[in-house]
């Protein structure tokens, strides 16, 4: 029970950072060329999205295990 406690604080923790990470790294590639790489609509999708899908993949094979 405790380490599936420990496994869904580090795992949120993981993916909110990845979820910062993606965000800015597509803002700074817009702030780079001056225009709109990505639209914003596109880049929050994919910032909450992607980590919410590693997440899961994670959550299976742990539960796997």
């Amino acid at each position: 029970m405790a380490n599936k406690k420990i496994f869904w604080i580090f795992g949120i923790l993981q993916s909110l950072a990845l979820a910062v990470i993606i965000f800015l790294l597509f803002n700074s590639m817009n702030i780079i060329n001056n225009a709109k790489v990505i639209g914003l609509d596109t880049q929050i999708t994919l910032s909450v999205l992607f980590p919410l899908f590693l997440l899961l993949v994670e959550y299976v094979i742990y539960v796997k295990k």
